[in-house]
């Protein structure tokens, strides 16, 4: 769930279906020009990434369902509070466990939104004893986009960089 200030300085959100790491400390968002929510984030320089969990799936659904164009209180009634960010000029959604605080990088030549990693914020609730986020606590959901349905991520299948190094 994209976070961002409207001109009004009033928080907006909406649920962006495509977007991924560009970079280690970057995030790549493919948004239509015509969502307030790209404007929002060229105008201000700032975004936030949420997380949307399972809990809110409902919340985080209707955010995307209805544009900001038509309804500016959607985050209101979606019952979604927010925070200001102390990194960007953009909102925290305080019902998701964690959200990346972004600075707007460029707009590239494809037309997607290109963000710097600035802080990531979780909730204590989502951390595993080593400090560090734990997926099966935030019970991030994904978009299926074949079928347009919503799964919950968090069962580990494997361990990265280590369970092909057989293969070598």
């Amino acid at each position: 769930v994209i976070g961002t200030y409207g001109a009004d300085g009033k928080p907006d959100a909406m649920t962006a279906a495509w977007g991924g790491l560009y970079e280690a400390d970057m995030v790549e968002l493919c948004l239509s020009h015509g969502h307030k929510t790209f404007d929002n984030i060229v105008a201000r320089g700032a975004f936030t990434v949420s997380f949307a969990d399972a809990a809110h799936l409902r919340e985080a659904d209707y955010v995307g369902l209805v544009s900001g164009h038509n309804e500016p209180d959607k985050l209101a009634k979606a019952g979604l509070h927010t925070e200001k960010s102390a990194f960007v000029d953009a909102p925290v959604i305080t019902e998701f466990p964690v959200a990346l605080e972004c600075s707007l990088v460029k707009v590239n030549e494809d037309g997607n939104v290109i963000g710097r990693i600035v802080n990531i914020s979780a909730d204590e609730s989502v951390l595993a004893d080593d400090g560090k986020p734990d997926v099966a606590k935030i019970a991030p959901i994904s978009y299926d986009g074949v079928r347009n349905e919503y799964f919950v991520m968090g069962e580990k299948v494997g361990s990265a960089f280590h369970d092909g190094a057989g293969l070598k």
